[in-house]
């Protein structure tokens, strides 16, 4: 399907409630944007409307968010329903959102090795910034000393945001250990898939790690 024939919800940055804004406003193939003025687009879309208008053209390097049957990468995304600033709850966010793609990865019997977060701002301007670990894994902990240093390096502008996603690629099948410490490390992984089934069922108390018990914030 061409780009431009795709649902704008299908648009990098579009979540459920800027698709539903914006189907409001009759945009709701990304060729709808085409169509429209200048002072309309400003009107929308304030000063990302450049951008925009690129992406609908496909001039944007960014992919279409879509699903393929064999996923190169793991991603989620929350969509605010009210701008936020304070960095702890941004960070809160971010590793819960770790704590939801890690057992799906391990679900698949994957593991991933590089770990991106973006951020987008009202103005549907957005930033992102990754980091790789040395060997590849399906653990949480390795990932948790990472959120807040790239949350830092993506959310440069320090002003309120409207989403935050993250997204773990270098996805590799799981390789024979041989290091001195991969009993640790299997242990480990033997935790963590009893916390998944946990979490999985509805006669157990959840188990939470401490940042997640937090209040979430509003998500559309």
């Amino acid at each position: 399907m061409c780009i431009r024939d795709s649902p704008i919800g299908k648009l990098p940055g579009v979540g459920p409630k800027t698709e539903a804004s914006l189907n409001e406003h009759g945009i709701h193939l990304v060729r709808d944007i085409l169509t429209r003025s200048e002072r309309e687009l400003q009107t929308i879309f304030g000063a990302g409307w450049v951008d925009m208008m690129a992406t609908a053209r496909g001039e944007d390097s960014r992919s279409v968010e879509t699903e393929p049957d064999d996923a190169k990468s793991y991603s989620q995304q929350e969509t605010f329903g009210r701008d936020i600033a304070e960095f702890d709850e941004i960070e809160r966010i971010v590793k819960r959102m770790v704590d939801e793609l890690l057992p799906k990865i391990r679900e698949d019997g994957k593991r991933v090795r590089t770990m991106t977060v973006k951020v987008r701002y009202p103005d549907f301007t957005q930033e992102s910034h990754g980091r790789s670990l040395a060997g590849a894994t399906d653990l949480e902990a390795p990932f948790y000393p990472m959120v807040a240093p790239l949350l830092r390096a993506a959310w440069k502008k320090r002003r309120p945001l409207r989403l935050v996603s993250v997204r773990f690629s270098s996805v590799e099948e799981p390789a024979v250990q041989m290091e001195m410490f991969a009993e640790t490390e299997d242990r480990r992984r033997r935790l963590a898939g009893v916390l998944d089934r946990l979490n999985q069922g509805g006669r157990i108390a959840v188990v939470q790690h401490g940042h997640q018990l937090a209040k979430k914030p509003e998500r559309s």
